[in-house]
């Protein structure tokens, strides 16, 4: 991109000279022609230079609008399916299921406390009374998870549909990673950069695809979770908030 302006920059500069030589040099009845050929040269050149410019600038501010609100959504799901794993053990691939458990869903409210109690074994042992400690939880009550998460906002019910789009849905899936023979749940839910900036300069989009940089979101998608560790954090950087 920078060497495409300065070529412009230098050609451009180069026309202005050729004007000058045209309109010292060449005959009277040749000027015209030549000086009009040569403006329309340097007004292209130059609409393409700002184009090389703006096209950029407009298309950083539409991608960084869109991450953000792509994000939103993608903090959503997680926050959902880390609900669910927490209540059912596991995560789900399902949209429908997961808004069906956050309607229905209740969070258990509990109460860790000490206390003691006879040790039977041990008085039998001793020949005395002895206790042993103990900690107990008291169940104080329970809470919906869908109110917990987001309080009175419906958001839940559309957190499937990538923002800016016509009815694209984020990819989800969920099941196990096996480590030390222990089955771990993961999920991911995600979209391609093809999806959230469709509309969008393919040049740039192309250039976007290829980015790694600790301030851009490397790769050619958003996505939070993964089926290839036991990692529940997006891969977009600090300057969209935080992916943990």
């Amino acid at each position: 991109m920078l060497t495409f302006i300065l070529i412009a920059v230098a050609v451009i500069l180069v026309t202005i000279g050729l004007v000058k030589l045209v309109d010292k040099f060449i005959p009277s009845k040749f000027k015209p022609i030549l000086n009009i050929v040569l403006w329309l040269l340097i007004a292209f050149l130059g609409y393409q230079t700002y184009l090389s410019i703006y096209e950029p600038i407009q298309f950083n501010k539409v991608k960084n609008k869109r991450y953000a609100e792509v994000i939103k959504s993608l903090i959503d799901i997680r926050d959902a399916q880390l609900a669910h794993k927490q209540v059912t053990g596991k995560f789900t691939d399902n949209f429908d299921n997961l808004v069906k458990f956050l309607d229905t869903a209740e969070f258990t409210i509990t109460q860790r406390r000490d206390s003691t109690i006879p040790d039977v074994e041990a008085t039998k042992r001793f020949g005395v009374d002895m206790v042993k400690e103990i900690t107990v939880i008291d169940t104080l009550g329970f809470v919906s998870i869908k109110d917990s998460l987001f309080k009175n906002s419906s958001r839940y019910k559309t957190m499937m549909n990538v923002p800016n789009t016509s009815g694209e849905k984020f990819k989800m899936q969920a099941g196990f990673l096996e480590q030390n023979n222990i089955k771990i749940p993961v999920f991911e839910a995600s979209v391609l950069k093809n999806v959230i900036l469709a509309d969008q300069n393919k040049d740039l989009l192309t250039q976007e695809n290829q980015v790694v940089s600790v301030d851009g979101v490397n790769g050619d998608k958003l996505k939070v979770g993964s089926m290839d560790e036991v990692n529940t954090n997006g891969n977009w950087p600090k300057t969209y908030g935080s992916a943990e």
